[in-house]
C-alpha cells in the first residue's frame, strides 16, 4: 500500500521546499516506461534538485505545458535564467509561453547521440564518416572561434558530399511499388538537418555563462532511474511510475526529522481514504 500511494507532488514540493539561487537553470527530459507513458522530470541543474515530475503518454505540448505551469506557480517569483532540454518542439513553445524569450540550450548530449545512431563508425560511404566526426566535434566547442571554426567544417562537408542529401533511389518496378522514388541516404540527411538547422540554440552556453551545453545532470538522474528499475525486474507500469515518484521524493530527505514529517504527511493523506 505505501508504494502504490506516493505523496503528491504538489504536497512534496511544500514539505521539502526547493532553494533557488539567483540565476538557476532548469533542465527537462523525460524517462520513458516501455513506450506506455513517459515520466517527465524536471530539474534545477544550478542547485541538484528535482522540481517536479509526472506520467504522461507522450511528451505532448499538453503535458509540457501544464507541468510548466505548475512550475510556474510554485517557483513565486523565482524563475528559471535558462533552460537545457532536448529541443522538442512541445518543449520549445511551452518555455515560451511560460518564461518567455529565456536562454534556451538544446542539450549537445543528445544531438551527439543522435549523430552516433544515425551514422555508423564503420560505413562504407566516406561522406558519412566524415559527417559524423563533425557531429562529434560539437561536444568540444569551448569559444566563439571554435563555433566559427566547426561551422565552416560543416559548410565544407556540405561542398565536398552535399550531393549526398539529395540523392534519389527508385524502385524497381514502379507499377508494384507504393513509392516512386525516395532519398538514398535518409540518415545523412536527418543528422546533417540536426547539425545545421537553427544552429542558435546549440550555442547558447556560449553566451551566458551559468548555462550548461548538455542536460547531463538529469541524464545521470535517468541512469541512475533506469538501474534501479532493472534492479527491481517484475513491476507492472503503474507500480514503476510509483517507484520514481518515491525515489525523486526520498532523494529530497536530508535528517531523520525528514522522515518523520514525510511519514506523518503520508499517514494523514491516506486516513482520509
Amino acid at each position: 500500500m505505501f508504494l502504490l500511494n506516493p505523496i503528491p507532488q504538489s504536497i512534496a514540493w511544500d514539505l521539502f521546499p526547493p532553494q533557488f539561487s539567483k540565476n538557476w537553470i532548469l533542465g527537462l527530459d523525460g524517462k520513458w516506461l516501455r513506450r506506455k507513458g513517459v515520466v517527465m522530470i524536471y530539474r534545477n541543474i544550478t542547485d541538484s534538485c528535482d522540481l517536479w515530475w509526472n506520467l504522461w503518454p507522450s511528451e505532448s505540448y499538453l503535458a509540457l505545458i501544464t507541468d510548466l505551469q505548475e512550475i510556474y506557480f510554485h517557483c513565486q517569483l523565482s524563475f528559471p535564467r535558462g533552460v537545457v532540454s532536448d529541443w522538442k518542439g512541445s518543449i520549445v513553445n511551452g518555455i515560451n509561453i511560460c518564461f518567455g524569450g529565456i536562454p534556451h540550450q538544446r542539450c549537445l548530449a543528445h544531438v551527439s547521440r543522435d549523430v552516433r545512431s544515425l551514422l555508423a563508425k564503420s560505413s562504407p560511404i566516406l561522406g558519412t564518416r566524415q559527417l559524423r566526426q563533425v557531429g562529434l566535434g560539437i561536444s568540444q566547442i569551448k569559444s566563439d572561434l571554435d563555433r566559427k571554426d566547426w561551422q565552416l567544417w560543416l559548410a565544407c562537408w556540405e561542398v565536398f558530399y552535399g550531393y549526398l542529401l539529395t540523392k534519389k533511389s527508385y524502385p524497381v518496378n514502379l507499377e508494384t511499388s507504393k513509392r516512386k522514388w525516395w532519398y538514398t541516404h535518409s540518415n545523412i540527411r536527418r543528422a546533417f538537418r540536426i547539425l545545421s538547422k537553427d544552429q542558435n540554440c546549440l550555442f547558447e552556453y556560449l553566451s551566458h555563462q551559468n548555462l550548461p551545453s548538455t542536460n547531463n545532470s538529469l541524464e545521470g538522474l535517468n541512469s541512475d532511474v533506469k538501474t534501479k528499475l532493472a534492479n527491481h525486474r517484475g513491476m507492472k507500469y503503474w507500480q514503476q511510475y510509483c517507484f520514481i515518484q518515491w525515489y525523486l521524493i526520498f532523494k529530497k530527505v536530508k535528517k531523520p526529522f525528514d522522515l518523520k514529517r514525510l511519514w506523518d504527511i503520508w499517514k494523514k493523506l491516506n486516513n482520509k481514504k
